[in-house]
């Protein structure tokens, strides 16, 4: 199915999703990669508010090049997501209801989208000058020492997903692998 969501979504949006769904996603994006995840974790055990809502929220793993004249943002293709299988799970079961990125996730990651009704999307990799055009708006919101990697509060419009993890335990990656073997009649 094709779908057109506004972000924030909300958890009855997210439940019809399945994996291999294509969505196009509009609105209130963050992102947040590797360094950004362990300072927000940090944060959150000493009791403190992170730099955005976790609840509801949108994490696009990217870290985009400076932008040109002109331009809000420069190329912003998704990063490896295993990277913050990590932090996911906590993020999850504070209110996190979506991730973009690339790749395939862990077992834990897998069964916090599934136990909080959430999503995990993949960005089209190898596109990064395209998904930049769909970025309308980008400011730093936190950690500007992180350079690239900077907490970033981002308006897009119809930004091209895919969703691989569904809230009913669908995952996209396995599916297609099973449709391999079962088309070699394995």
């Amino acid at each position: 199915m094709e779908y057109q969501l506004t972000a924030p979504f909300t958890k009855e949006q997210v439940k019809a999703l399945r994996a291999g769904d294509r969505v196009l996603v509009t609105g209130t994006v963050y992102t947040a990669r590797d360094a950004a995840h362990k300072r927000i974790a940090e944060m959150l055990k000493r009791g403190e508010r992170p730099p955005f809502d976790l609840k509801n929220s949108i994490i696009y793993y990217v870290g985009p090049t400076p932008a040109k004249p002109g331009n809000p943002i420069g190329s912003a293709g998704p990063t490896t997501s295993y990277r913050m299988d990590a932090y996911a799970p906590d993020f999850l079961d504070r209110g996190q209801l979506a991730m973009i990125g690339k790749g395939q996730r862990s077992q834990e990651v897998k069964e916090a989208v599934t136990r909080n009704g959430a999503v995990y999307f993949a960005a089209i990799g190898g596109a990064a000058a395209l998904m930049a055009k769909q970025i309308k708006e980008a400011e730093v919101i936190a950690f500007e020492d992180l350079g690239a990697e900077a907490v970033r509060k981002l308006y897009v419009e119809n930004l091209p997903l895919t969703v691989v993890l569904d809230p009913a335990g669908g995952d996209l990656y396995q599916q297609g692998r099973e449709e391999y073997l079962k088309s070699l009649g394995k």
